[in-house]
């Protein structure tokens, strides 16, 4: 298959799932399949990037692993965790069996017992998985220590097993907004993709397909708003999904264009920061005559 077609077959694929692409986008979903290594997708907030995993996976029809990282994140939560309820229980049942105790230790540390968390999960999958490292940036380095492992050679190691290997190899996503700088050894074992947020044409397509309905002055109206809030100097820029909320919310009370008070009294839709919204509020006369939003007459 020529690198053209494969494209265009990504581009489909993320499309039918309704996931407005593009070449880079597709291009480095395509390389991460084809080189079995993972995604490294660093940018904004709320600009699609957790959204590449979930669309992938409903494409190649298999399941989405979920790993949300957190500061103080560890192996109990992210590789694998005993059941040890479990064990005290078969350890209270065999109390009076004839097992020795190195016989009963070989049974409570077995596979019965193994709790798998979303990285040994991944890996012992029959079938390839989507695994999605969500916010890596947001979990300790220390964290990043045991999924190098994983990417390294595919296998986990459990000190009272041993190295289990992969069954299959999952496509990984791991996301970043850029919170702490990540490690070198990371990015070397990962393609990188940043995905900024969405030109005026791109963001009108997104609306258009996510709420087909919504009317198409309104839907320009809003992405021009967006376009021009964004140039703003604010803490928190407001993302996609701030738009697709501000379309949908309007859209629902039946709102066919922008009017200043319709703006001024839904601003907290897409405005999330107490100061951000101060500054907008000051700055709205101003964004109103740039998008064209004008006072309802009569």
């Amino acid at each position: 298959m020529s690198n053209n077609n494969a494209l265009d077959k990504i581009s489909k694929l993320l499309l039918d799932q309704g996931y407005i692409s593009d070449d880079s986008i597709a291009m480095s979903v395509h390389l991460s399949m084809l080189l079995q290594k993972p995604l490294l997708v660093e940018g904004p907030a709320g600009v699609g990037k957790t959204e590449i995993a979930k669309v992938m996976a409903r494409a190649l029809d298999t399941d989405l692993i979920r790993l949300q990282c957190y500061e103080g994140l560890d192996a109990n939560q992210a590789i694998y965790e005993w059941n040890y309820q479990r064990q005290l229980l078969y350890l209270k049942m065999q109390e009076q069996s004839e097992l020795s105790i190195a016989d009963k230790e070989a049974t409570i540390f077995g596979s019965d017992f193994l709790m798998e968390r979303p990285l040994l999960k991944s890996i012992m999958a029959e079938k390839s998985q989507v695994l999605l490292i969500d916010e890596i940036d947001r979990a300790d380095e220390e964290f990043e220590s045991f999924f190098l492992e994983l990417l390294s050679d595919w296998q986990i190691t459990i000190p009272e097993i041993g190295t289990l290997k992969a069954k299959s190899i999952p496509h990984v996503i791991v996301t970043s907004n850029r919170v702490r700088e990540l490690s070198e050894a990371l990015r070397r074992r990962c393609l990188y993709l940043w995905i900024d947020y969405p030109t005026f044409d791109k963001e009108l397509d997104i609306v258009k397909s996510k709420l087909p309905e919504i009317n198409e002055k309104l839907a320009t109206q809003i992405c021009e708003f967006m376009k021009e809030v964004r140039k703003m100097k604010l803490e928190k820029l407001p993302g996609i999904a701030e738009t697709l909320d501000w379309a949908m919310a309007l859209s629902a009370m039946h709102i066919d264009h922008l009017e200043p008070s319709i703006v001024e009294s839904t601003l907290g839709v897409i405005i999330k920061d107490w100061q951000d919204l101060r500054e907008s509020q000051t700055s709205l006369s101003e964004l109103f005559d740039k998008v064209g939003v004008v006072s309802k007459v009569g």
